[in-house]
């Protein structure tokens, strides 16, 4: 049995300092209980915490290490720029270079801007939408995470199409009533919205492949519908590519769908894993954006040179030859066992899987909305997760977040991991 008695102690420390001792809500392991762990350095496809425990890392920083932990090629893109400073505030040749290394990547972006943070690229595309379109309402998809501004914290109601309500304190219910939300996957349900509103939206924003309530993949057709109708009625249609950018394929779920949408946000895999973000697309409404037009948005850390560079050299890494295929194959292997165990314990789940991205949903036989995912079995995925972690093998604390494999993951990590998920099945049956 692992101990974590150092990760408790810290754990205690960070409390009486940081609101629940952490940064980020999920962090804090309140979806499977006990005490989160401290991580102390990363390598390859290893993390070890602060009592010297080495796990097998599928959460990537929810995503982005798709090169897995200090890889040579970002690191030494890390320090060669580093040391000529870390903030100008001012333009530099190395911005230039990854705005265009993603304009040639990304098949509907011809114009980007970048800035430090995915939650900061949607709100700012949802503002150039608005400005755009002179229209205020938007359209989002209940379970479908676009960052925590005021206007995008809005769950769904019991309805079909409702309009939202904030979803956090300190919304207030006047902001937030400029967003409906629907069912992911509900195709009839956006048609019915747009023949009654569908003049005064202004943007769709949607992940295309929803992955922050687990993963829930769209359903055939549902992306389609999204640009036939979106283009009809003058919205703007904007993917939210923060997870799926250079992820699910090199030209994202858009070239893997072939969908082009009128913005693209993205996130933090375009810098390494460092913190950044962008959003780009179409000339004529990126070209509303300060200073050429009105809708205004600035940063003084937009374009970091540090973050530039590694994502430079990321995206560089990602271009080779073969990536994606890799990368599919050792997600394909890891979803199959997990469905094998399912079946093989008796135990009921859902797993489903995209590329190198998975997900497993207990007592459950189907997860196409957010819905439906609510209505897996919590108890069992906390279960799963303490007798993962205790076996070395380190996934998402909560049943709502999408696993990640990565090119450092290798094929004896792959059946280790295997052989823990057979051996977590049959503990977790009894």
């Amino acid at each position: 049995m692992m101990k974590w008695n150092k990760s408790s102690r810290l754990f205690k420390t960070a409390g009486r300092y940081i609101p629940g001792g952490v940064n980020s809500p999920v962090r804090a392991f309140r979806n499977v209980g006990g005490s989160p762990l401290f991580i102390t350095r990363g390598k390859g496809s290893k993390i070890f915490d602060a009592d010297g425990n080495r796990y097998i890392d599928y959460v990537a920083s929810w995503g982005p290490l798709i090169l897995g932990h200090a890889h040579p090629s970002i690191t030494r893109a890390i320090l060669k720029v580093i040391a000529k400073g870390t903030s100008f505030g001012a333009p530099t040749e190395q911005e230039t270079e990854l705005a265009r290394l993603i304009v040639q990547a990304v098949p509907s972006i011809e114009m980007i801007r970048l800035v430090s943070s995915g939650t900061e690229a949607a709100m700012s595309a949802i503002r150039v939408a608005r400005g755009y379109t002179g229209r205020d309402r938007i359209i989002k998809f209940a379970g479908c995470y676009h960052g925590h501004s005021d206007g995008l914290l809005v769950k769904a109601g019991s309805g079909a199409t409702t309009f939202g309500t904030p979803d956090s304190a300190g919304v207030p219910r006047d902001y937030a009533r400029n967003t409906i939300v629907l069912s992911y996957n509900d195709s009839e349900a956006l048609s019915r919205c747009l023949r009654k509103d569908g003049s005064k939206v202004a943007a769709i924003i949607v992940e295309p492949v929803a992955a922050n309530i687990g993963l829930v993949l769209p359903e055939p057709g549902f992306l389609k519908t999204l640009r036939k109708l979106s283009h009809q009625d003058g919205i703007v249609l904007i993917f939210d590519e923060v997870i799926t950018g250079f992820r699910l394929g090199y030209g994202g779920a858009q070239e893997y769908y072939g969908i082009r949408p009128d913005l693209t946000c993205l996130g933090k895999i375009i810098g390494g894993g460092l913190p950044v973000g962008a959003y780009g697309g179409k000339r004529e409404i990126m070209e509303k954006v300060a200073p050429l037009g009105p809708v205004y948005q600035a940063g003084t850390l937009s374009g970091n040179p540090v973050a530039v560079a590694a994502g430079i050299a990321m995206l560089k890494e990602l271009r080779k030859p073969g990536v994606y295929v890799r990368l599919a194959r050792k997600g394909e292997k890891l979803a199959s066992a997990l469905a094998a165990a399912s079946e093989d314990s008796g135990i009921p789940a859902r797993v489903n899987n995209l590329g190198s991205m998975f997900s497993i949903f207990f007592g459950i036989e189907e997860a196409s909305n957010y819905e439906q995912v609510l209505k897996s079995d919590r108890e069992l995925y906390r279960r799963f997760f303490w007798a993962m972690l205790e076996r070395g093998v380190y996934l998402a604390p909560s049943p709502f977040e999408t696993a990640f494999v990565s090119l450092a993951h290798s094929e004896s990590d792959l059946d280790f991991t295997i052989e823990k998920i057979i051996e977590t099945f049959r503990i977790i049956k009894t």
